[in-house]
């Protein structure tokens, strides 16, 4: 029997060695907790459907776990999602967000802000409103404005339902007049902006203005001076 057990000593005597330092190594490592900020994604939405509130596109995550895992981890290694497949319109409530985390085998979240998530999904809709032309300044004096064209005269908004039932009309950034004598035209920008509403097709619209000498103007004695 004492045979037996000093054979191969020097084998076993290694293994032994081996066995230690493993243990050292594994009850040695420390754990670290680190932060993270993770892109959050919304997938899945359904067709005719949109998100119609602020929602988070990002989340703030404490992971811990051994230092040599975290240490391994890229940015690409971890990500987060909802899921909005087949819902209805409507608010959804996501909780549990960390559920959700694609995390390596051994690191757990500590912490994850916010820690849920509502979604408010409307239906999208279209509506056909007038352009109206924003005017600003006022022509030389002795001119008038007989005549304001805008084409085309009105624009398609499209976007959540409940913002669009208040929408009637748009409106151009402003045309300025002042000191104009003679008619004129320019392309003119829309000037809307909406929070889950936008305009669908055109941006700009073309404005014609006419103007003509106004008949029932008199010119005041200064303004003969100055035109001397």
């Amino acid at each position: 029997m004492p045979a037996k057990f000093f054979e191969n000593w020097v084998l076993k005597l290694i293994s032994l060695a081996f066995a230690l330092v493993l243990w050292f190594f594994v009850m040695g490592e420390g754990r670290m907790e680190v932060a993270h900020i993770l892109p959050l994604e919304y997938e899945n939405l359904p067709e005719g459907l949109m998100i119609a509130n602020e929602v988070p596109s990002s989340v703030s995550v404490r992971i811990s776990g051994p230092r040599t895992l975290q240490m391994n981890i890229s940015p690409g290694d971890i990500s987060l999602s909802v899921d909005l497949l087949g819902l209805q319109a409507g608010v959804s409530s996501f909780k549990r967000l960390d559920e959700s985390l694609n995390l390596p085998s051994g690191l757990k979240v500590t912490r994850i802000s916010p820690s849920y998530v509502d979604v408010k999904l409307e239906h999208i809709r279209e509506k056909d409103v007038p352009v109206r032309v924003a005017l600003a300044g006022e022509p030389s004096p002795g001119f008038m404005v007989t005549e304001v064209r805008v084409a085309p005269n009105r624009v398609q908004v499209s976007g959540a339902e409940s913002e669009l039932k208040g929408v009637s009309e748009v409106f151009t950034e402003g045309v300025d007049l002042t000191g104009v004598q003679e008619s004129f035209s320019q392309t003119v920008a829309i000037s809307y902006v909406g929070n889950y509403t936008d305009l669908k097709e055109n941006k700009t619209v073309d404005v014609q203005v006419a103007l003509r000498p106004d008949p029932d103007y008199v010119s005041s004695p200064a303004e003969g001076e100055e035109s001397k």
